[in-house]
């Protein structure tokens, strides 16, 4: 029978005793003392917050490392429009630059004799093939292949019985999708571990050789090598390098929001202050937050709450791989209003291409007002008119400025994409975005 729960700020009592150690023959008597007075009430959440840090510090003490990746590009979609990765993966090791997406979960490239696959990028990187018959670590993936059932339970994998051979096929949001099979090879990394760095690391992980792209990933203006999925099924790196006791089943990501973009992703736990946490929605496919309400200039919207409940076709998604941001129509019509209503008097809506725009020549800190998104623990992520706004042009000598939240219809779903989960790291008053790719975006062995 399961223990009854202890009420918050129950006072958890230590009991003095003494403890005996066998020395050869002679007894040694220790004393202990207690680390909670008996009058000093603490709160269980206080408790369990100092467990989990001592986890953690266990974790990496029984060896196992952090893995740091460099972070490129920008929330910005007049320049980049996305963020990516550099890693190495076959024998010798060869670069690959892919997107960070944390609303897929597989790690795929593109293949020699791929159709559609873009030769040159406007992002001024180089566009590389993964060629599994030149990569003497490389090996396919049949499908009686236990990784291949990996895939197989979260239909990121498919098998023909023709060839034996383990595929995939992707449709992505945006209409864009992508095919190939699945291979073995290395990924070669650096690792952290106490504070040392280990270079030249390694391990073989399960991938994605694309062989097909179609929509927007044919395009050559922002054209990567390929996608890296942090999801949370088993086929993603993050769980696969877990499995193999090499990092935490936990990572870090954090958006730099200016325009020179970049940023953090780390395999493992970023240890930071000031960090507010706010739980996962468990048994989710994506990563779902308990988003509450909205707020703007301290004044909660009239927004009814279920719409933003979780069920199987609602709820509030964090995703990096994602631009802009996404409301439901239920929330994007007070939002806007709100907006309007305290701008108005010294700014001209305009309507641009469906986006609600607004003319100013003056600046936009001194307009428009605060934005607050309301999450579950107390948690609040704050925007200031840089973070919800994006600058489109200018007209007849003033600037249009674009509201970065997009409307939804007919579908209960709110999508934070790269315009408002981006944070400087270092100022404190943006620590929430830490908090939200970091918290919201994490794993935490079973203890």
């Amino acid at each position: 029978m399961a223990a009854a729960p202890f009420p918050a700020g129950i006072l958890i009592a230590a009991v003095v005793f003494h403890a005996t150690v066998v020395l050869s023959s002679f007894p040694a008597t220790f004393h202990l003392e207690r680390g909670i007075t008996a009058n000093h009430k603490l709160k269980l959440s206080k408790l369990k917050e100092r467990d989990r840090v001592r986890h953690a510090r266990m974790l990496q003490s029984s060896g196992i490392g952090v893995v740091d990746f460099p972070v490129q590009g920008t929330f910005n979609p007049l320049l980049v429009g996305l963020y990516y990765t550099r890693l190495q993966l076959g024998s010798p090791p060869r670069d690959f630059h892919v997107q960070i997406d944390t609303g897929s979960d597989v790690l795929w490239v593109s293949c020699g004799s791929c159709n559609g696959c873009p030769v040159n990028s406007g992002l001024h990187t180089p566009l590389n093939f993964f060629d599994p018959g030149s990569s003497p670590t490389a090996s396919l993936i049949s499908c009686s292949d236990q990784r291949c059932s990996l895939g197989l339970q979260s239909s990121d994998s498919v098998c023909s019985s023709q060839n034996n051979q383990c595929g995939y096929t992707f449709q992505y949001g945006d209409g864009s999708g992508t095919s190939g099979y699945y291979v073995s090879d290395l990924l070669h990394f650096n690792t952290v571990l106490g504070g040392s760095v280990m270079n030249n690391f390694s391990a073989p992980i399960v991938f994605g050789c694309s062989t097909l792209k179609t929509g927007d990933l044919t395009k050559s203006d922002v054209a990567v090598d390929g996608i890296f999925g942090f999801g949370q099924q088993d086929m993603s790196v993050v769980s696969q390098l877990a499995s193999q006791g090499i990092t935490p089943r936990a990572f870090s990501h954090c958006l730099k929001g200016d325009d020179s973009g970049g940023g953090i992703l780390v395999l493992g736990e970023i240890v930071e202050p000031n960090i507010v946490y706010t739980p996962l929605v468990p048994s989710q496919p994506h990563y779902n937050l308990y988003l509450q309400s909205i707020s703007v200039n301290g004044q909660t919207l009239a927004i009814d709450s279920s719409v933003f409940g979780t069920s199987s076709n609602q709820g509030t998604i964090i995703d990096s791989g994602t631009t802009l941001a996404y409301l439901a129509e239920e929330a994007y019509d007070p939002f806007i209003s709100a907006i309007t209503s305290i701008v108005s008097p010294s700014v001209h809506p305009y309507l641009s291409k469906g986006s609600h725009c607004y003319l100013m020549s003056s600046s936009i800190n001194d307009i428009f007002p605060q934005v607050s998104l309301n999450f579950a623990g107390g948690a609040s992520m704050i925007l200031i008119p840089q973070d919800y706004l994006i600058q489109q042009s200018s007209i007849t000598g003033a600037l249009l400025w674009c509201i970065g939240f997009q409307k939804i219809q007919g579908q209960g779903i709110t999508i934070l994409g790269g315009i408002d989960t981006k944070r400087s790291y270092f100022n404190p008053w943006n620590y929430l975005l830490v908090n939200i790719i970091r918290v919201y975006i994490i794993y935490l062995p079973k203890i």
